[in-house]
């Protein structure tokens, strides 16, 4: 379902009446939405995910022009049938939200918390230094896991990575686990991400 979100992290949609699921949701608003990373990765399941469960009710009269404007500038298409008669905004407000993070990585997230959080600054920049650091640096990534977490593995995979830390998938003992493992201080963007985790690669010589 595509969606756009405001400065809350609610979810916005752009749905017809004639749809099946908008005829649900009048009848009962209860509903959730699933939010996956790059799911064409060799192994889905250590993507991250994100369920968030509330009720989608049509948008208020007053706030019909932010949101329309916010969901336009992410989906430029729907220009073309935006105001067809049959079309209305939905948004959702946020009851609950299930996280998880990778293998071994996942909890509740109270909606209060999830409302007030800030975007990580690193969010659009993880597929490229996944896709480096898993290319280029797996000798690195099995050296991390066992001076950081203590895990004597034979191989290792990033799974994600945000300004605070890092999720490895790990082999060891034979099976895979999951781990994270925190910056030694905050990476605010790819270079600083490079940086902090030279250091620690450093240190595990």
């Amino acid at each position: 379902m595509p969606y756009a979100l405001d400065d809350r992290g609610r979810p916005s949609f752009l749905i017809s009446k004639m749809a099946m699921h908008t005829q649900n949701l009048d009848e009962d608003s209860r509903a959730s939405l699933l939010v996956t990373e790059d799911t064409t990765a060799s192994d889905p399941l250590g993507a991250g995910r994100v369920t968030l469960l509330g009720r989608a009710e049509p948008v208020p009269e007053e706030d019909l022009e932010t949101v329309r404007e916010n969901y336009l500038t992410r989906h430029e298409k729907a220009r073309y049938w935006v105001d067809y008669g049959d079309f209305g905004f939905y948004r959702m407000e946020l009851v609950d939200v299930y996280f998880v993070g990778g293998f071994g990585v996942m909890g509740w997230v109270e909606a209060g918390g999830y409302s007030d959080a800030e975007p990580d600054p690193l969010a659009d920049h993880a597929p490229g230094i996944l896709e480096h650091m898993n290319r280029d640096h797996a000798d690195a990534l099995v050296r991390l896991a066992g001076a950081f977490a203590d895990l004597e593995a034979t191989e290792a995979q990033m799974t994600a990575v945000d300004r605070l830390g890092f999720h490895l998938r790990v082999m060891t003992d034979g099976r895979y686990r999951g781990c994270r493992i925190a910056f030694p201080r905050e990476a605010k963007d790819p270079e600083q991400t490079r940086q902090v985790l030279v250091e620690m690669v450093r240190q595990t010589r």
